[in-house]
């Protein structure tokens, strides 16, 4: 029960404590209500008498760091104070600039941090912050982000025991919304209006046109940016990386580049997909509907057969290049060669990628309020429960919690677990319902050479 002698309007009592400086670094891509973050972190320290250093552009210029070659300041970090923080929860783009630079790339495995060569990179950021006396890290930024949090923390464990430590104390962002140990991470619900919109605008021009639009959404991993874009643009359909099951996968043989040893790996049965697509396609049109927008997930690229990857590179963090792969630009071809094979016409269908720009729009109230919390649980994590390697997450009533990072990371492999949507979950089971109904029946049929039946 609560105290009933204390004011409901009274501020929270200060913690004791002994910090001095923290640093707060966003890396990876933009996120809506990234500002509203970092400048409530930054306030709650800055009221309790703490300074807070901005670092700018993620880890890139830390890891430049060199006794020589000294951090400046308003080069790579600036002082945030109460003036430059006035009026910023609500506003586009993010204070401090983001990179995508990985200082942990080459540490996979435990070992590896016994490895003065792997570890060098985290060497120079634990230097680099300790040279402007940092103690204590937040790091804001998506599961690669997560990962080097946590790989920073592992790292200052093998130091000496009279070694400074400092602290790490990560917030989960990514408008992919794929987090473990959250329910929505910040910006997910603004990009899915943002780009809902968008999907309804499609729809009214492929009406007015009789055509279709095929519409790539972000999502390496998971689907559900593309099914909240769906449900939020009433999309035909959409198709992201949980719907590659059953007759929709297949696996091929894959060596590994290294070793050459030989396994079989999971990938997409791209022509039941495309099958898949083209049904919905038919089956609206016997409803009168020749027109439409379908939704595919970019992570789809990921399950593409090898024959599909030729010449693909990949980045830092192991992923391929999904804008080298144009994967709407691929289905859209399949799908026109399968339509117009099935139905003897030609139907238009425009392909393009939507995402990037909705990662910096204006932020919702729920995004705004949702990073607000997210930056007050990284004083409360740090300061007021004296955390270290734990990721700041909120259940209810925007209750906080914190999740130790052994709960979100592989120990063996140093790798993120990735949030999917629960197939036949309550969720999913509402984009099925709520885009066009079909029968797959008949895509069997069809395969075997029956005619359709009629309604």
């Amino acid at each position: 029960m609560p105290d009933r002698n204390v004011s409901t309007m009274a501020s929270p009592s200060a913690a004791a404590h002994h910090f001095k400086r923290v640093a707060i670094l966003f890396a990876g891509g933009p996120a809506p209500a990234a500002n509203a973050v970092i400048s409530t972190a930054a306030t709650a320290f800055l009221r309790h008498n703490i300074e807070v250093v901005g670092v700018l552009n993620g880890y890139s210029h830390l890891v430049e760091y060199a006794p020589d070659h000294p951090l400046q300041e308003g080069r790579d970090y600036v002082m945030l104070n109460h003036r430059m923080l006035g009026r910023t929860r609500n506003s586009q783009g993010i204070l401090i600039g983001t990179a995508r630079t990985n200082p942990g790339k080459d540490v996979s495995h435990l070992t590896h941090l016994d490895d003065p060569a792997r570890v060098k990179p985290l060497k120079t950021v634990y230097e680099a912050l300790r040279s402007i006396g940092v103690d204590g890290l937040i790091s804001i930024g998506g599961d690669d982000t997560l990962k080097t949090a946590n790989k920073f923390k592992l790292y200052q464990e093998r130091l000496p025991a009279d070694a400074p430590c400092i602290p790490v104390v990560h917030l989960p962002k990514t408008i992919d919304n794929d987090y473990r140990g959250i329910d929505f991470t910040f910006g997910y619900f603004t990009a899915v209006d943002f780009l809902g919109r968008e999907v309804r605008n499609l729809i009214a021009d492929a009406e007015a046109n009789r055509a279709y639009f095929l519409v790539e959404a972000m999502g390496r991993s998971a689907g559900w940016l593309a099914y909240g874009v769906a449900i939020a643009g009433e999309a035909s359909l959409v198709i992201s990386v949980e719907d590659i099951e059953g007759s929709y996968a297949t696996t091929e043989d894959v060596m590994h580049p290294k070793t050459g040893q030989v396994s079989k790996h999971k990938i997409m049965n791209v022509e039941n997909v495309i099958k898949r697509i083209v049904l919905t396609m038919t089956t609206r049109e016997r409803d009168g509907k020749e027109y439409g927008v379908i939704v595919i997930a970019e992570g789809l690229a990921e399950l593409l057969p090898q024959s599909y990857l030729e010449g693909i590179g990949r980045d830092e963090h192991g992923h391929i290049s999904v804008a080298a792969v144009d994967l709407h630009d691929l289905f859209r071809d399949l799908i026109t060669q399968e339509y117009a094979k099935q139905t003897g016409k030609n139907r238009k269908l425009t392909a393009l990628q939507l995402g990037y720009e909705s990662r910096c729009a204006q932020p919702l109230a729920f995004d705004v309020i949702l990073g607000c919390q997210l930056g007050v649980g990284a004083y409360r994590a740090l300061v007021e429960e004296g955390r270290n390697g734990v990721m700041v997450s909120l259940t209810g009533q925007f209750k906080l919690h914190y999740v130790p990072f052994e709960e979100l990371v592989d120990p063996s492999t140093l790798v993120t677990v990735v949030r999917r949507i629960e197939v036949d979950s309550d969720f999913h089971q509402l984009t099925r319902f709520l885009e066009t109904y079909v029968n797959e029946e008949e895509m069997t049929r069809r395969q075997m050479g029956a005619p359709p039946q009629s309604k």
